[in-house]
């Protein structure tokens, strides 16, 4: 079902799936109750159509907190793989790109109002912030973290 109703390539869920399971065996995991592919698949479900852990861990069969480690443990192992923001700029540098642009977007998020540093009144909902540095194509070099929204 989810296979269907997320718009991912098959490519990038078995590049997804080869980098877990590579981190499985480095660290000698023997059995989980999803297999790397499955995990690969709940990640983006999560990320892309935005349901919550509960709703996950419904669908796949798993704890609301098992679904919550998977999509942590993804996360975790993409963010290392993704270039530092020196690394990116120097490539573009490399690349004889004299010219990027550099914008940020917020991106929506469940807290609570006392969560004030999340809170954007522009947009009237609670967000992080992200930075994206990318090429005048589109092309996107580098993304921050997620940070709170900044106050003037």
């Amino acid at each position: 079902m989810y296979r269907a109703a997320v718009d991912l390539s098959r490519a990038t869920l078995n590049h997804l799936a080869g980098v877990i399971r590579r981190h499985r065996t480095m660290i000698g995991s023997p059995w989980r109750l999803l297999n790397p592919g499955r995990q690969a698949l709940l990640v983006p479900v999560h990320l892309r159509k935005g349901e919550t852990f509960t709703e996950l861990g419904a669908g796949f069969a798993v704890s609301t907190s098992t679904a919550w480690r998977y999509v942590q443990e993804a996360v975790a192992l993409l963010a290392a793989r993704s270039p530092k923001l020196t690394t990116a700029l120097r490539t573009a540098t490399r690349n004889g790109m004299h010219l990027l642009v550099l914008d940020g977007t917020l991106i929506a998020c469940d807290r609570v109002r006392a969560d004030r540093p999340h809170y954007s009144g522009k947009h009237r909902h609670h967000g992080m912030n992200v930075q994206v540095i990318a090429e005048p194509d589109g092309t996107i070099l580098w993304t921050s973290g997620a940070m709170p929204r900044q106050h003037p």
